[in-house]
């Protein structure tokens, strides 16, 4: 069986593992440079489709995923807080693994069943936002530990609320670009995201290819916890997960300014 054209009701009954790779996964869906995460083009890609067709067969929804992405991602945070050690590290990044595979999946279910929605979009949007503020601070409180106070519950806070702005100012743009009656993508594509001054853009390419941004968002986040994890196991107490709350702070607050700079500096408000 093909995938569905034209007015033909997909089948979730009859596809194949084939025809949900060929609807769920139209071609540049991995080149999609601020959507696709790495992971997806790596390796979640070439196996979600055969958990999508597996969720078309039992009935879910793309936004019944998108809530189990929501649930999973929240999780992860919990369990990075409440469960000490090498096994609370563990369960996390399976549980972020988990989250990456809905998120592949739910769209997927979308596309194939041609059900997208803003709804969906929305959902998904704000499922990032809750998982990856629910991971960095539950890494706040799995490095206060058993103190007290302390302040790495604050750090994680602190890293979180600057997840979360970046993530604003990100979004922040296309509701401007719609209140104002423009398209939601400024013509230039890439180039528009770059700042007018070439020292501004000099800049921003430089950061961007150190990549320190990415330790804060959950995929690389999960793994590191589980890396710190296993040195504070191999040397006693929680100094490698404690390095690692004050390195995703430091790294959401001046993310957060330069991301603002970036954008403000750009034609993407233009």
């Amino acid at each position: 069986m093909s995938a569905p054209t034209g007015t033909e009701r997909p089948s979730r009954k009859t596809a194949s593992v084939a025809d949900v790779r060929a609807g769920g996964q139209p071609p540049g869906l991995k080149d999609r440079r601020n959507e696709e995460h790495w992971a997806g083009r790596l390796y979640m890609r070439a196996v979600s489709p055969y958990f999508t067709w597996l969720f078309l067969r039992i009935g879910f929804s793309a936004n019944q995923l998108t809530y189990l992405m929501i649930i999973s991602g929240v999780l992860a945070g919990v369990v990075a807080g409440v469960v000490p050690g090498l096994t609370g590290a563990l369960v996390t990044a399976v549980l972020v693994q988990l989250y990456l595979l809905l998120d592949c999946s739910d769209g997927e279910v979308a596309r194939y069943t041609r059900q997208t929605s803003v709804a969906g979009i929305y959902l998904d949007r704000l499922g990032h936002y809750f998982s990856e503020v629910a991971l960095l601070v539950g890494l706040g409180f799995r490095a206060q530990g058993s103190l007290s106070n302390g302040g790495w519950v604050e750090l994680g806070l602190v890293a979180a609320l600057g997840a979360a702005l970046i993530k604003a100012e990100t979004d922040n743009v296309v509701v401007s670009r719609a209140k104002s009656g423009l398209p939601a993508e400024p013509a230039g594509g890439d180039r528009a995201a770059r700042p007018r001054s070439s020292g501004l853009a000099m800049a921003r390419q430089a950061v961007a290819a150190l990549r320190f941004h990415r330790i804060i968002g959950a995929v690389e986040l999960s793994l590191l916890i589980l890396l710190a994890a296993l040195l504070d196991l191999a040397v006693g107490g929680l100094g490698a997960t404690r390095v690692l709350t004050v390195a995703v702070a430091v790294v959401a607050g001046v993310q957060t300014v330069l991301h603002f700079v970036s954008v403000v500096a750009s034609r993407r408000l233009r």
